[in-house]
C-alpha cells in the first residue's frame, strides 16, 4: 500500500521541518498553532453567545504549493495560456477551524472570520469575495442535507507570492464541508467543483503531487514525491501574473518557448530525480527576471550557497531552493540573503496526504499509526 515513506529525507530535513514529524502516535505532523478564542461579538453573529468558543468540530491545515516545473505550451485563441506543470504541496500551512450548526431560515449557510494575528489580516475579506466562503456556499447549495458552517482562518501563507494559499484554503473548506456532511461527494466531483472556484483549487484535493494542464484546472493526481527539503524565499515585492504573461509575449494561437517535453520532465521526477537541477524548468522565469532583474540575481546567490536546485515558482515572485546549503553557510546564508534582499525565508518540506484515504487531509494520520522504522522508510507508518 501507500505507506508514508518516512523519511529518506531525514538527513536532508531542515531543522524546523523536523520538529513537525510525528510523535509516537501522531494525529498531526504539525501541532496547530496557538489560536485566539472567539470574542462574544463574533460569536453572536453565528448565533452562539458563550463566554468562550466551543471547540471546533474539525481542525485542518491548508498547505502552500510550488510548481516544480512549469512549461507554457502555447497561447490559446481565447487568450488563455495552455500550461503543463508539476504542482507540489509544501509544509507552510494556514490553519482552518470549522464549526457546524443546523440550517436555519435567514441564517447564512457559510460564514468566515479571520484571526487578528493572521498574516495581512486587515486585507482578507470575509464576504463572498473570499474563496473559503464561496467554497462553503457552493457545497451548501449542492448538498442540501449538509449543515451550516462557520470557519475561522489563521493565515500564515503570504498572499500574491504564487504559493496558492487562497486556493488551498478553498479546497480545504470543500474537503471539510464534505467530511462534516459524512463524505457524500466523491473526490472526482469535489475536484470538478474546486475547478469552478479557481484554476489551482482542484490540485489541493490530490494527495499533494499532481500534473496540471489546461489553465491548471485539469488535475492528474500522481503518487506523492518523497519528503524533500524545500526552502521558500518570498520577496516583499510582487509581480502581477498578467504582467508576467504579457512580458512572455505570445500571440493567440502561438506555441510556447522550445524546451524539455513536460511528459519527460514528469517521468524523471517520478523516477525520484528530485535533486536534478535540469528538471526545474519555468518558462515564466525569463519574463519575470526581465521585469525584476534582482530576482535573477537572488536565484544566482542561492545557487552559490550550494542548494541542489533553485527556481522561481509559478508566476513569482516566490523562489524556492531544494535540498540543503553547503555546510559552511548553513548558519549564515539566511542572514546574508536578508542583508541583500527584502525577503522572508521559510524552511519547509514537501508534504502530502495519504493517497486513497478521502477522509484524511494533509498531515493527518490514521488513528494509531506509529513510526516503526526510520532505517527502512518505505515500510513507513503501520496502522496498529
Amino acid at each position: 500500500g501507500d505507506m508514508w515513506p518516512l523519511l529518506q529525507a531525514l538527513s536532508l530535513a531542515p531543522p524546523s521541518a523536523l520538529s513537525r514529524l510525528p510523535a509516537a502516535t501522531p494525529r498531526y505532523l504539525r501541532a496547530p498553532g496557538v489560536r485566539l478564542s472567539l470574542d462574544a461579538s463574533a460569536l453572536s453573529a453565528v448565533g452562539e453567545v458563550e463566554d468562550a468558543a466551543p471547540a471546533p468540530d474539525l481542525r485542518l491545515v491548508a498547505p502552500a504549493k510550488v510548481n516544480l516545473f512549469l512549461r507554457v505550451v502555447g497561447k490559446r485563441p481565447d487568450g488563455f495560456h495552455e500550461l503543463a506543470s508539476l504542482f507540489q504541496t509544501v509544509s507552510l500551512f494556514d490553519d482552518l477551524d470549522f464549526w457546524t450548526s443546523p440550517r436555519e431560515e435567514g441564517a447564512p449557510l457559510a460564514s468566515l472570520e479571520v484571526t487578528p494575528d493572521s498574516l495581512g489580516a486587515e486585507l482578507i475579506p470575509t464576504d463572498e469575495s473570499n474563496l473559503v466562503v464561496r467554497a462553503l456556499s457552493l457545497y451548501a447549495e449542492r448538498v442540501p442535507s449538509s449543515p451550516a458552517i462557520h470557519c475561522r482562518l489563521h493565515k500564515r501563507i503570504p498572499a500574491q507570492g504564487g504559493l496558492g494559499g487562497g486556493s488551498s484554503d478553498a479546497a480545504t473548506a470543500l474537503h471539510a464541508a464534505n467530511r462534516l456532511a459524512g463524505l457524500p461527494v466523491s473526490q472526482e466531483t469535489l475536484i470538478e467543483w474546486a475547478g469552478e472556484l479557481g484554476s489551482d483549487c482542484g490540485f489541493f484535493l490530490s494527495a499533494g503531487t499532481a500534473y496540471c494542464t489546461g489553465r491548471g484546472e485539469l488535475v492528474d493526481p500522481r503518487r506523492p514525491l518523497p519528503p524533500t527539503a524545500c526552502y521558500l524565499i518570498k520577496p516583499a515585492a510582487g509581480l502581477s501574473t498578467p504582467s508576467v504573461f504579457k512580458a512572455l509575449g505570445l500571440e493567440p494561437g502561438e506555441a510556447g518557448p522550445a524546451g524539455a517535453d513536460p511528459a519527460d520532465l514528469l517521468s524523471r521526477f517520478e523516477a525520484g530525480d528530485v535533486y536534478n537541477p535540469d528538471l526545474y524548468v519555468n518558462d515564466l522565469e525569463p519574463p519575470a527576471f526581465e521585469l525584476m532583474p534582482e530576482l535573477r540575481q537572488m536565484c544566482d546567490d542561492l545557487r552559490k550557497f550550494g542548494f541542489q536546485a533553485v527556481m522561481m515558482s509559478g508566476s513569482g515572485t516566490t523562489c524556492f531552493a531544494i535540498g540543503m546549503p553547503l555546510e559552511e553557510v548553513q548558519e549564515t546564508w539566511v542572514d546574508e540573503l536578508q542583508a541583500k534582499y527584502d525577503v522572508e525565508v521559510f524552511e519547509e518540506m514537501f508534504c502530502r496526504r495519504i493517497a486513497d484515504e478521502p477522509s484524511l487531509w494533509y498531515t493527518e494520520q490514521p488513528p494509531g499509526a506509529v513510526l516503526t522504522n526510520i532505517e527502512e522508510p518505505e515500510r513507513g507508518l503501520f496502522p496498529l
